[in-house]
């Protein structure tokens, strides 16, 4: 029996006259989506007939797929599907009744969203949004039921509608939007075609715009891993970020409990004109493009993080304030900080050279990560490199410790700027003492971090103390004493401590196995850590506060002074004196302006007194 399509006209059953005006107003905050909203739902009547076909063995076969047709004589544009189609009762059902079931609720919380786009997701507004672009909208469907009859449906744009016959012979639908004049950019197929690429480019059915198949149906990240070469990777890379170079490393995401999560995802090589501040990740909905700004999905010490996320679990118009409180958001962010742990652990044992390769660009990332997220501390602890003096370059704390387990057993040495302080990793390195290279403005936080969790490991700067493995020990300068009862030691102390009478200092004399170091200074590796924090607080501070000048006997500059303080060249002495302080003052900054000017009219002055005759025997 064939059903009838009687023509009659009707008045949308809702409360308000004013739903229309607030669709074109407020249901977008760009009308670009309307068009993604028409071909997901072409999709899923496609989607809908497949699975019927399958169920009742209807034995179809055919090229399904969605066309979108613009005529700029007409000013139309048409998204016609070869789907399940609607019968006249369908029609009324989930175009007069369901899109509008909430038409009041709609309206009285629309101005309080603070994103317009999770409108449709609650209200089933989708097909509506056409309105937006619109002036007249026409529906022409014929049902893949048995004896059903074509149907038309039309509004302008007002409460009123109207249903009736029409000639379709061919099962699905047909959406023709009669396009208001401002709106006039979508008749350009150019304009379409960008629309499409953006929000379309990965649905899983063929979307052709004018005969011509536009989109990838078939995407990198619906094959299985095991499928997919590394230039096939690469090319998807490409294909996604066109101007990029190529990315350290990739991850293929195939979940299905206890959640669905597909994906790829890449970590880009960083350059200056990277974006740290916004998610640089595509988010999809059963391959329906989403959003580029989904930064809440992502672990924020991640947020470089490329490529694409398919969450078809995830609302297709989901908001910003859904992703800040839906808990699967918060595993999908374990997963991928899981994820990216598991990757790091495969190529640092895979390939140890291209791993220190790529730890440069990730670094700063990984380490934040580990301050972050103890879960991802604990998956990447023995994965952690550090730049180092010796000729491997790049170390993990375990190897370090294990290599110098007979000179500093659970304790790190280390430098913070390898400029300043190079006179003391030239002593460390002449006497085979290896040093971690510890300059990025994270590693303070690091360090007292690792410490904090290793109970028993200990970081001191290379300017903390001066390790007995530095110093020559008993067979040092001759200590015996002189006729005033002192060591020469101790009286080299007293010219120091005679000239730099300061409070907060205190001389140490000492004879280093480095002779060429006149003096260096200490400062205590817990007051040194407290003075920083302080500086990062915004408080002030003393230049250096309390430290220790270690005055190395073992000098021949040092050496001399006692020789020069018998002849009695006070003046000279005292010159000497301040010099050698201000030099290793430098290895610690803080210079003021009278400093520095004291500095440099000393340094003249010593020149001159270096440069006149019979000086080298004063040397």
């Amino acid at each position: 029996m064939s059903d009838q399509v009687e023509l009659e006209q009707g008045n949308i059953s809702i409360h308000t006259e004013n739903i229309f005006p607030i669709i074109k107003k407020w249901l977008y905050s760009e009308h670009d989506i309307f068009l993604r909203e028409l071909v997901s739902n072409a999709v899923d009547a496609i989607h809908k007939l497949q699975h019927v076909n399958l169920v009742e063995g209807l034995q179809l076969s055919e090229d399904y797929g969605v066309d979108i047709t613009v005529d700029e004589k007409a000013k139309t544009l048409t998204v016609k599907d070869n789907g399940v189609g609607m019968t006249a009762d369908e029609v009324r059902k989930y175009i007069n009744q369901i899109a509008f079931s909430s038409a009041e609720e709609f309206v009285e919380k629309f101005k309080d969203l603070e994103d317009k786009n999770q409108i449709i997701g609650h209200f089933g507004l989708g097909f509506y949004s056409a309105f937006m672009v619109a002036s007249q909208v026409e529906i022409r469907t014929l049902s893949y039921q048995e004896g059903a009859a074509a149907v038309h449906w039309k509004c302008n744009g007002s409460t009123d509608y109207q249903i009736g016959p029409c000639d379709k012979a061919e099962r699905g639908t047909e959406i023709i939007l009669h396009l208001s004049n401002e709106e006039e950019q979508y008749l350009k197929p150019s304009r379409v075609r960008e629309v499409l690429k953006r929000f379309c480019n990965f649905l899983p059915l063929p979307i052709r715009l004018a005969g011509d198949q536009i989109n990838d149906s078939d995407p990198l990240w619906c094959k299985t891993p095991s499928e997919v070469t590394d230039e096939e990777y690469q090319e998807f890379y490409r294909k996604l970020y066109p101007l990029a170079v190529e990315p350290l490393f990739w991850i293929h995401l195939n979940i299905d409990f206890p959640f669905n999560l597909k994906g790829i995802v890449y970590f880009p090589k960083l350059t200056t004109e990277f974006d740290l501040t916004k998610s640089h990740i595509k988010l999809f909905c059963n391959q329906v493009f989403v959003s580029d700004n989904c930064q809440e999905m992502i672990p924020e010490f991640l947020v470089p993080l490329q490529g694409c996320l398919d969450a078809p679990d995830l609302p297709l118009n989901v908001s910003r304030s859904y992703l800040q409180n839906e808990p699967q958001v918060r595993k999908i962010r374990e997963v991928l900080a899981g994820k990216v742990a598991a990757k790091l652990g495969e190529i640092a044992k895979g390939d140890a050279e291209e791993y220190a390769r790529i730890w440069d660009d990730i670094h700063t990332f990984i380490k934040y990560g580990v301050l972050q997220d103890e879960k991802f501390y604990k998956k990447t602890k023995d994965h952690l490199l550090f730049r180092t003096t010796d000729a491997s370059q790049h170390t993990t704390l375990k190897d370090y410790l294990e290599r110098g387990k007979e000179k500093y057993a659970d304790q790190v040495y280390y430098a913070s700027d390898e400029s300043a302080q190079a006179s003391y990793l030239r002593m460390f390195r002449n006497q085979d003492i290896e040093v971690l290279l510890l300059d990025a403005p994270i590693d303070s936080h690091l360090i007292s971090f690792l410490e904090h969790q290793e109970e028993n490991l200990k970081f001191l700067r290379i300017d903390s103390e001066a390790t007995d493995n530095l110093l020559q020990g008993e067979s040092g300068p001759d200590l015996v004493t002189g006729e005033d009862g002192k060591s020469s030691n101790e009286r080299i102390a007293d010219l120091f401590k005679g000239e730099l009478d300061q409070d907060g200092l205190t001389i140490r004399v000492d004879a280093l196995k480095d002779g060429s170091v006149p003096a260096v200074i200490l400062l205590d590796e817990g007051m040194r850590r407290f003075q920083e924090m302080t500086r990062m607080l915004g408080k002030e501070a003393k230049e250096i506060g309390e430290h220790t000048l270690l005055v190395n006997a073992a000098c021949p500059t040092i050496k001399n002074l006692l020789s020069l303080n018998e002849s009695g060249e006070t003046s000279a002495v005292s010159s000497v004196v301040h010099q050698v302080y201000d030099l290793a003052r430098l290895a610690q900054g803080g210079f003021d302006q009278a400093s520095w000017e004291a500095f440099i009219g000393r340094s003249q002055d010593l020149l001159q007194l270096a440069s006149r005759p019979g000086s080298e025997n004063t040397e």
